[in-house]
């Protein structure tokens, strides 16, 4: 065996390896990106779910933006006030209280709309949209075939009785259902506010009634009820203006077609209507009172 070549091959080999390794090093050095030494320490703060609900490439992105200052110190949906409060340790910021949001999806129907056609595509509510339109005789209603399922990366979201359903214990904001819909029947709404209008048809009331039987039929008795201005009928739908809304329920009682939650209870129902009835007769009394004193004055 002819050692030469061996010993030869083995030094030819480490003396490259010695040159691409000093190359290697001084192209660090020259094409070396400066990082700011905060944007590991914001990285290791955030839960590592890169949902994107953050609406920054992951949670790299969002560390990145946050030390540049591109997006707030509680930039991150899932990660809370928790998550909210050690970055702006690191950043050496203030942390701004925010209500935590959910997702709502604003449909009742499901399997309370009528179907204008079986659909037995794709299960997905972008393709079933190119068919017509969708499945449904209500063109503004959920589809119930998942596509905001599919999105959701934290099981907080599920077709319930053909519509979409959010479970708000699971719910961390961070907006994939709400992009996935391509009815835009999702918000992410105050987490505090309990009494939402599960119906966007704006077809005329008659229309309404005859496709769903949870429809809004723009009745107004929720608007005409409502004492603090925070429900009205805009293009034929009833809508809340949360930041008026304190939910008393009185919209969700007076609703004739049990489309705004909470759903009251046939016994809630019975003494709303006993009260209403009460106070009309009350106003009618002190009506007919102030009438006759003014009588008797002339």
């Amino acid at each position: 065996m002819d050692f030469t070549n061996i010993i030869f091959a083995v030094a030819s080999l480490s003396i490259m390896g010695l040159l691409f390794a000093i190359l290697l090093g001084v192209a660090a050095k020259v094409f070396a990106v400066e990082v700011d030494e905060r944007v590991p320490l914001v990285r290791e703060c955030l839960p590592g779910a890169n949902c994107g609900g953050c609406g920054y490439p992951g949670c790299d992105g969002l560390a990145s933006a946050i030390v540049e200052g591109k997006a707030p110190v509680n930039g991150c949906p899932v990660g809370g006030a928790a998550c909210a409060e050690k970055i702006a340790a690191v950043m050496g910021a203030e942390v701004t209280a925010e209500e935590p949001k959910v997702a709502h999806v604003h449909c009742s129907g499901g399997c309370k709309a009528i179907d204008k056609a079986k659909y037995e595509g794709l299960q997905d509510c972008n393709a079933a949209m190119r068919v017509a339109g969708g499945p449904k005789e209500c063109a503004f209603g959920c589809m119930g075939l998942g596509s905001c399922v599919s999105a959701c990366a934290f099981d907080a979201i599920h077709i319930v009785d053909g519509k979409a359903l959010v479970d708000t214990e699971k719910c961390v904001a961070c907006g994939k259902c709400v992009s996935a819909c391509p009815k835009k029947l999702i918000d992410l709404l105050p987490k505090s506010k309990k009494v939402h209008v599960n119906c966007t048809n704006q077809d005329k009331g008659a229309v309404a009634m005859k496709i769903c039987e949870v429809s809004c039929i723009g009745c107004k008795k929720c608007e005409k009820t409502c004492k603090f201005d925070a429900i009205h009928v805009e293009n034929g739908v009833a809508k809340i203006d949360y930041d008026k809304c304190k939910n008393c329920k009185m919209c969700a009682k007076v609703c004739p077609r049990s489309c705004i939650e909470p759903i009251p209870t046939p016994e809630e129902k019975e003494k709303f209507e006993a009260m209403m009835k009460a106070q009309a007769e009350k106003a009618k009394q002190a009506a007919e009172a102030a009438k006759a004193e003014q009588n008797t004055a002339e």
